[in-house]
C-alpha cells in the first residue's frame, strides 16, 4: 500500500525544518536546534495563512520579522537566511493548490514585509542599547580624560561588549576612542581611526542636511540626530550605517564630546534593493513592470511646464494562438524575444520599455521633441518585430498593434494617459492589426461611452429603462395596416433616447441580448393581444419582433416564444420573427431547428435586410421563412423619378422568385409616395418606412390603422 500523501500541517512542520536547520547557526540562543524548531512553527503558520489569505496583509510579515529579532536572530545573516528560505520553500511547502503566479509575487510581499519589520524591531532595539549607552556616558563624563568615577567600569562594559559600533570625539572631529564593533565594521586598527577626523569621513551620497546637523551639534544647538549615512572603508568598499550621534556635555552643561553610534544596514540595504527590484521588474522578462512604469509616467507628468511625453502602448495579435498551439513555454520564449527587441529600440535618453503583463508591452519617450521621436519608436519597434522567431524548430510570425498617445505634462494623469492608449491599440487591432494608430480625443469619447452604456446595461434592464415604439406595416395593395415592427429604444438618464445601434451589438457582446430580446417579445405580443381585445380586428394583425444571432443559438429560444404566446393568449400566427440574412448564410440544420419548429406552430419567420449578406438564392428553398425584407439599398433610387432601371430589374427579380417559393415582399425604408407607387406596381406586398409613419408609441399606431380603415 501506498503511504497517504503529506497533509498542510506535515508541510507546515517540514517547511519550519528546513527554516531552523538553515537560521539555527547563526542565532545567539541557548535553545536546542529542536526547541528553535518549535519557536518558529507559529511563525511558519502565520506565513502560510498570510500566503493564503483573500487579501494580502502586510503586517503579518512584518510581525514575522519582528518575532526573529525577540528570537535573538539579529545577525544580517540570520535574516538573508530566512529569506531566502521563504522565497525557495513557502509557496512549495504551503501553497496548496492556489495559482503559482500569483502566491510567488504574494511571497515576495511577504519577504519585503519580513525585512521592514525585521530592521524595524532591530532599529527599536538598538535604539534601546543606544540609550543605555548614552546614560552610561552621560554619568561617565570626563570617561577619555580622567578614570574617576565609578560608573567607568559599568561604562567600559557596555562599551566594548555593544554590538553596535561605538566612537567618541572632541568638538573639532579628532577621533579619541572607538570600540572593537566599530572597527570590525571598517576593517581596521584603532590607530587608523586616531589618524582621521570626522569630517574627513564624507560620501558622494551624504544627503544635504547630514553636514548641517553635525554643524549644529558641535555648536551645542541640538543635542542628538539621526540618519542613513554611507561610509568609505579602507578597501574602498561602502558600508551603510544607521548613525546617531550625541552630545555630552560636562558638569556645568557646556557641549564637550560627541558620541556616535553605527548599526550596520549594508546587508539589508542590499537585501532592499533587490526585493525592491523584484517587486517593480517583470520576473520573466526583466523589464520594469506595471508598478514601475506607472511611477516613472507620473512623475513625467508630474514635470513642469514644457515638458513633453510619448507613449507606446503594443498588444502581439494572435499571441493567444501560440499559447494554445505551442504551448505556454513556447509563448513564453516569445516574449521574451520580443522584450529584448524592444529593449534595443528605446535606448535613447528619456526612453522607457516596461511589460504590463500578458503580452502587452509599453514604450515611453520624453522631451521637447516628444511628438517626433514617438512615431520613429513605433516605427522602430513594429521594425523590429518583421523577423520571425524561431522556437522549437519552427519560424513564428510576430505582429503587433500599437496605439500611440503623445501630449504636454500636466494637463492628463497616468491612468488616463494609459487608458487612452489602450483604446487607440484595439482600434488599431480592430483595423487588422500590424499597425499603429494615434490617438483621437472623439475616438476616445466614444469607446469611453460605449463601456459606460456597457456596464450601465443590466442595471437598465433591472430598472425599466428600455421602451418599445413600433412602426406599421403598410399593405402596398389597399393601403391598410397589416403588422407593426417592435423597435426597442433605451431612454438612458444622462444621454438620452437611444436607438438600437446605440446598445443592441453591447448587449450582444455581453450576452445580455438574450433577457433583453425576451423582454421585447413578451411586451410586444403583451401589445398584440391589448390591439386585439380593444379594437378586434380593426387593430393590427400581427406583430414583428427582431431576433438576433445570439438568441437564435440559445437552447431556449422555442420554449420562451412558447410560453410567451401561451400567457398572453396570443395565437402563433400574430407573430413574426425576423432574422438577418447575415445571420443564416451557411446555417446548418442545428441553427435552423428551432426556427423550423415555431414555423410549425405558425410563427412567420421574415428573412431581414435581405440582399445585403450575399447568400445564394438556391438557399431561400432550405429555409424556414415566409417574408422576405428587401433591404432598403435596392429600392432608394426610387424616391426619384425615373427609378433606375437596374434596381427596377433587381427588385423584379426577386419579387418573382419570391413569390414563386410562396413568400411575402416587405420593403423597408420607403419614404416617398412616388417610391410606394413604384414599389406596388413591381408586386411586392408589404412596406414600413416615413412615408407612412415614424415609429412611435402603439397609440398612434392605432389612430393610423383607424384612419386607413375608414379613408
Amino acid at each position: 500500500m501506498s503511504a497517504e500523501p503529506d497533509g498542510p500541517e506535515d508541510r507546515l512542520r517540514r517547511f519550519a525544518t528546513i527554516w531552523s536547520r538553515a537560521v539555527f547557526p547563526v542565532t545567539s540562543t541557548s535553545l536546542t536546534r529542536p526547541e528553535f524548531e518549535e519557536l518558529l512553527l507559529p511563525l511558519a503558520r502565520r506565513l502560510r495563512v498570510a500566503l493564503l489569505a483573500r487579501a494580502f496583509d502586510a503586517e503579518e510579515g512584518r510581525a514575522v520579522g519582528a518575532a526573529l529579532v525577540r528570537a535573538h536572530c539579529t545577525d544580517p545573516e540570520a535574516l538573508s537566511r530566512a529569506l531566502d528560505c521563504v522565497e525557495a520553500y513557502l509557496v512549495l511547502y504551503c501553497g496548496e493548490d492556489g495559482p503559482q503566479e500569483e502566491l510567488r509575487l504574494r511571497s515576495s510581499r511577504l519577504q519585503h514585509a519580513m525585512a521592514a519589520g525585521f530592521a524595524q524591531a532591530l532599529r527599536e532595539r538598538t535604539l534601546a542599547e543606544q540609550e543605555a549607552i548614552a546614560r552610561a556616558a552621560l554619568q561617565a563624563q570626563g570617561v577619555v580624560a580622567l578614570a574617576l568615577h565609578a560608573s567607568e567600569a559599568r561604562f567600559r562594559a557596555v562599551f566594548e561588549g555593544a554590538a553596535i559600533g561605538i566612537g567618541i570625539a572632541d568638538l573639532d572631529g579628532n577621533v579619541l576612542q572607538v570600540n572593537g564593533a566599530l572597527q570590525r565594521m571598517f576593517g581596521g586598527g584603532e590607530g587608523a581611526f586616531r589618524a582621521r577626523n570626522v569630517k574627513d569621513w564624507t560620501h558622494a551620497e551624504d544627503a544635504p542636511q547630514v553636514w548641517k546637523l553635525y554643524d549644529e551639534l558641535v555648536r551645542g544647538e541640538r543635542e542628538h540626530y539621526h540618519v542613513e549615512k554611507a561610509f568609505y572603508r579602507p578597501d574602498g568598499t561602502v558600508l551603510w550605517t544607521n548613525l546617531t550621534v550625541s552630545l555630552l556635555r560636562d558638569a556645568d552643561g557646556r557641549p564637550q564630546y560627541q558620541l556616535a553610534l553605527m548599526e550596520d544596514t549594508t546587508e539589508r540595504r542590499l537585501l532592499n534593493l533587490r526585493l525592491r527590484y523584484e517587486a517593480t521588474h517583470d520576473a520573466l522578462t526583466g523589464l520594469p513592470n506595471r508598478t514601475l512604469f506607472f511611477e516613472r509616467l507620473e512623475k513625467v507628468l508630474a514635470a513642469g511646464e514644457g515638458q513633453r511625453f510619448g507613449l507606446c502602448y503594443l498588444d502581439l495579435d494572435g499571441f493567444k494562438t501560440i499559447n494554445d498551439s505551442l504551448g505556454h513555454a513556447a509563448g513564453d520564449r516569445l516574449l521574451v524575444e520580443v522584450a529584448d527587441r524592444l529593449q534595443s529600440c528605446a535606448t535613447a535618453p528619456g526612453e522607457m520599455v516596461a511589460r504590463l503583463g500578458g503580452d502587452e508591452f509599453v514604450a515611453l519617450t520624453t522631451g521637447p521633441n516628444a511628438r517626433h521621436e514617438v512615431d520613429e519608436l513605433a516605427a522602430r519597434i513594429m521594425n523590429a518585430l518583421l523577423a520571425p522567431v524561431r522556437i522549437e524548430g519552427r519560424e513564428l510570425t510576430v505582429r503587433g498593434s500599437i496605439g500611440i498617445v503623445e501630449g504636454a505634462a500636466g494637463e492628463r494623469s497616468a491612468a488616463e494617459v494609459l487608458r487612452s492608449a489602450d483604446i487607440t491599440m484595439y482600434r488599431a487591432k480592430s483595423a487588422g492589426g500590424n499597425r499603429f494608430e494615434l490617438a483621437d480625443p472623439e475616438a476616445d469619447a466614444r469607446a469611453i461611452t460605449r463601456h459606460g452604456l456597457t456596464t450601465a446595461l443590466p442595471a437598465a434592464l433591472e430598472r425599466g429603462e428600455f421602451f418599445i415604439e413600433y412602426q406599421p406595416l403598410v399593405h402596398l395593395g389597399d393601403g391598410s395596416v397589416r403588422g407593426a415592427e417592435a423597435l426597442v429604444r433605451w431612454l438612458h438618464p444622462q444621454h438620452g433616447i437611444l436607438g438600437p445601434d446605440r446598445f443592441i451589438p453591447l448587449a450582444e457582446d455581453t450576452g445580455l441580448i438574450v433577457p433583453l430580446g425576451r423582454w421585447v417579445l413578451e411586451q410586444s405580443v403583451r401589445q398584440a393581444r391589448d390591439w386585439r381585445e380593444r379594437y378586434g380586428d380593426g387593430g393590427p394583425l400581427r406583430i414583428n419582433v427582431n431576433l438576433s444571432p445570439c438568441q437564435l443559438t440559445h437552447p431556449g429560444l422555442v420554449q420562451d416564444t412558447v410560453d410567451i404566446l401561451e400567457r398572453a393568449g396570443v395565437a402563433p400566427q400574430a407573430l413574426c420573427l425576423e432574422v438577418t440574412e447575415s445571420a443564416l448564410i451557411g446555417a446548418d440544420d442545428d441553427l435552423l431547428k428551432p426556427l423550423r419548429r415555431l414555423a410549425e406552430m405558425g410563427v412567420d419567420i421574415a428573412l431581414d435586410d435581405f440582399g445585403t449578406g450575399y447568400s445564394n438564392l438556391a438557399n431561400l428553398r432550405r429555409l424556414p421563412v415566409s417574408v422576405l425584407k428587401l433591404d432598403r439599398s435596392f429600392t432608394q433610387s426610387m424616391q426619384q423619378f425615373p427609378a433606375d432601371p437596374v434596381d427596377l430589374k433587381i427588385v423584379e427579380g426577386i419579387v418573382s422568385l419570391a413569390h414563386s417559393l410562396d413568400l411575402a415582399v416587405t420593403v423597408e425604408g420607403v419614404e416617398t409616395g412616388a417610391q410606394a407607387e413604384q414599389l406596388r406596381i413591381l408586386g411586392c406586398d408589404t412596406a414600413q418606412g416615413w412615408y407612412y409613419a415614424r415609429p412611435g408609441p402603439p397609440e398612434r399606431l392605432h389612430q393610423l390603422a383607424l384612419v386607413d380603415a375608414t379613408g
